[in-house]
């Protein structure tokens, strides 16, 4: 049984997220297993009933409503327990910042804090073209490549805003090849 944890954030590119979780649910069927990490602007973008029911969906609220007392489970750190790969597809800007700063203000980046770097973290940057062009973006995803962490590079495309440029999230297929590279063997 393979484990994967997708955490979704706040970038458009989370309407793809549907689609992410159908493909790695036929990389192996009855050996995968997802879950999904929404932060609470990812949950814009897509609706729960469009997501497979054999996938398990947190999202910030789950944090605290599984902890009661000193001795119960701590979600964030039972996910990064529970996972043997973390995909974050995609990773906005903000959340990129978070990480790579270490903030851990919600579940998606105290899971992100609380990761086995000797498990792999693949994330899938997607935003804005200027955004993505701005020198802390580079230095921030230098800062995850340091720790181990894989990117699957941007792509350029005409953007949903209608900018046209390098920013958007890679293909839902190169996402589910680099995947699937951990995971079949």
């Amino acid at each position: 049984m393979v484990n994967v944890l997708v955490g979704c954030t706040g970038s458009v590119a989370t309407i793809k997220l549907p689609l992410l979780v159908q493909n790695l649910l036929v990389l192996k069927p009855s050996e995968t297993k997802i879950r999904v990490i929404a932060t609470e602007h990812a949950n814009h973008f897509f609706n729960e009933e469009d997501i497979p029911a054999d996938a398990e969906i947190f999202n910030d609220s789950d944090e605290w409503a599984v902890w009661d007392k000193r001795g119960d489970p701590v979600l964030h750190i039972e996910l990064s327990k529970w996972a043997d790969i973390f995909v974050i597809a995609p990773l906005d800007a903000n959340t990129l910042a978070k990480i790579a700063n270490g903030l851990c203000d919600n579940l998606l980046t105290c899971t992100a804090r609380a990761w086995d770097l000797s498990k792999p973290l693949i994330f899938c940057p997607a935003m804005n073209t200027k955004m993505y062009q701005h020198p802390l973006t580079a230095a921030q995803i230098s800062t995850l490549i340091s720790w181990g962490y894989q990117e699957v590079p941007v792509i350029e495309k005409t953007l949903i805003c209608g900018d046209t440029g390098t920013g958007a999230m890679a293909e839902i297929d190169t996402i589910v090849a680099v995947i699937k590279g951990h995971i079949v063997t």
